[in-house]
């Protein structure tokens, strides 16, 4: 047997078994030695092949498709640099747990370590960002070698989708000529493929365990939950079925998916950010107890609250059997299936819907959304916060929006109000970097059909390049830029207080006409000159690539954030005066 004919039949299994797994995308970037798994890829009827240039663009585009569907993506490319290009949305993946199985074509042995070109060490490239790691053998012939193939490709996805979740990476070695046979096609007779299954179930507690957390609570009035970025669907119905039990406010970060939906909003405070932000009124508002699920939330002052916190019974629930305590004050880790424990848990106790401490909650997060909102429907100039609640309004029942990170993910933190539209909120909230988000969001539009990104101009420009795939692959994607020409975030932190530098280091204006740019690549542009405009371009979206430019000014932004925040804060002082009399 020829040596492409072994090619062939060796990564045709691979492939096959792939598919057998439910597998059905795959990022693709062009190179030469990835030649045969590409062609493979493409004549597999049951793969849907999306090609990016960019191999950094790619990995992202991947895992926004990843994180879409909750479903393992191939992610594929050439040997050398190009697979170096994935490392950045790799290490967001492992952090974040999305499932990815990346594929990097290598040089064979005899061409490592020699000055022969476009090879790199390709082994372990991804370290401890990736949940395992497999150096694949030669193509050779062989049942024993075919079989040990399907294993790994099996084992591949089962590993990706393990709790945790995340990356796997696996290296494929290839000698040339590395055109496979596809005269006939190697997936053209059906050809048996062993049932390799993988029954997973969830983390369970005993009666006995949940028992000993319930006495605890039910003894406790003061308690918090307190639900970061997770996107686990039933979840919002069964914590606020817990927090009718226990009488504990659920605190809800905008990537929890519990702000919008058909559950109920009683029970959810989403100005928590707003509430704490002046830290005289932090022992007013400290819990006795903490039941926290998912990642770490966005906002600083419930972090620095925490950490405060010194004395209270701390129970992070992770069904992913991870360690998520960077405020280093968990007194229990509960390694349980977060819907389960909340069911077990709202067993055990007896109602207490409406308590002293929740109803404080309540009206305190009352108060806050009333000043939000009368305080930016006063706005007439474009205002950042003002374009999270008008794109809010704005959005159909239905909606996918992502989110860029820097301001914008802090101002879906404080300004997007609880609504029973279904909109789904997704962000790259692993590593937080601004990297990659355009392909991201390209990635999730791939997965539902449509989607919208709200995203800051220097982010925007650092991922450009990532407009390329809603132009190849025709994808609907409407981007709400805000452009404040810098680095706004920074204009919040101490640096601003050093002005002689602070432009220079910090603030980096770039002075870019982005019409252009989203012109090349064949998108509508639109720059709205008010408020009636803003929501103009955003109702008569109706595909393909578009951007809204919102143009906004840095010292402005400080200064109307600010305002709220001491609304708020002086509307607490009146409040707790209040109670005192």
């Amino acid at each position: 047997m020829e040596h492409q004919e072994i090619m062939t039949t060796y990564l045709a299994a691979f492939i096959r078994q792939l598919s057998a797994m439910g597998i059905r995308y795959a990022v693709v970037s062009p190179g030469s030695r990835s030649t045969p798994i590409a062609m493979l890829l493409a004549e597999h009827p049951d793969f849907q092949i999306y090609m990016d240039i960019d191999e950094r663009s790619a990995a992202f585009f991947a895992l926004g498709l990843a994180k879409e569907k909750r479903k393992p993506v191939v992610l594929l490319c050439t040997s050398g640099t190009a697979a170096a290009n994935y490392y950045p949305a790799v290490a967001e993946a492992n952090i974040s747990r999305v499932p990815l199985i990346v594929l990097t074509a290598d040089r064979p042995h005899e061409l490592r370590n020699v000055g022969a070109p476009q090879a790199i060490d390709q082994i372990r490239l991804y370290g401890t960002h990736v949940k395992w790691f497999e150096e694949m053998p030669l193509p050779e012939a062989g049942e024993e070698v075919l079989q040990f193939v399907r294993q790994t490709a099996a084992r591949a996805v089962v590993t990706s989708l393990q709790q945790p979740a995340g990356p796997v990476h696996l290296n494929f070695p290839l000698r040339e000529p590395l055109v496979p046979v596809l005269k006939p096609s190697p997936f053209a007779s059906e050809v048996p493929v062993a049932a390799i299954e993988n029954f997973s179930g969830t983390l369970q507690l005993s009666e006995e365990t949940v028992e000993i957390a319930a006495k605890e609570i039910r003894e406790k009035d003061r308690g918090l939950i307190i639900c970061g970025p997770m996107d686990i669907p039933g979840f919002a119905e069964a914590v606020v079925a817990l927090s009718e039990k226990t009488g504990y406010p659920v605190l809800a970060d905008p990537l929890s998916q519990l702000r919008s939906g058909r559950h109920g909003k009683e029970r959810i405070i989403e100005n928590y950010d707003s509430l704490l932000k002046d830290p005289k009124w932090s022992g007013r508002l400290a819990p006795d107890v903490v039941i926290r699920f998912g990642a770490m939330p966005v906002s600083k002052p419930l972090t620095l609250l925490l950490k405060k916190v010194k004395t209270a019974a701390h129970y992070i629930v992770d069904g992913g059997n991870g360690w998520r305590d960077p405020v280093k004050r968990g007194t229990t880790v509960v390694y349980s299936d977060e819907i389960e424990f909340c069911k077990k848990l709202s067993n055990a106790i007896v109602m207490n819907p409406f308590s002293e401490w929740f109803a404080m909650w309540r009206k305190l997060n009352q108060q806050a959304r009333q000043i939000v909102t009368a305080s930016l429907e006063a706005e007439e100039t474009f205002d950042e916060g003002k374009t999270v609640t008008e794109l809010a309004a704005a959005l159909p029942d239905g909606s996918t929006l992502f989110v860029g990170n820097s301001m914008p993910i802090r101002d879906v933190d404080t300004f997007f109000q609880a609504t029973d539209k279904k909109i789904r909120i997704l962000a790259n909230r692993g590593a937080n970097g601004i990297d990659g988000v355009v392909s991201s969001a390209a990635g999730v539009s791939a997965g539902c059909g449509k989607a919208f990104l709200l995203i800051g101009d220097l982010s925007f420009f650092h991922d450009l390049n990532g407009l390329l795939m809603t132009k190849m692959h025709k994808l609907n994607l409407c981007v709400i830029l805000i452009n404040n020409n810098g680095g706004g975030i920074f204009s919040f932190l101490p640096q601003a207080d050093e002005p002689e530098k602070f432009e220079q280091l910090f603030g980096t204006p770039t002075d870019l006409a982005f019409e252009y740019a989203v012109k090349m690549y064949g998108g509508s542009y639109v720059q709205p000159q008010n408020w009636d405009q803003f929501r103009a371009a955003l109702f008569a979206y109706k595909g393909g690539l578009q951007v809204i430019e919102v143009r906004t000014n840095r010292a402005k932004n400080v200064e109307s954030h600010r305002k709220i925040w001491l609304q708020v804060s002086r509307e607490m002082e009146r409040y707790f005066q209040g109670e005192q009399q």
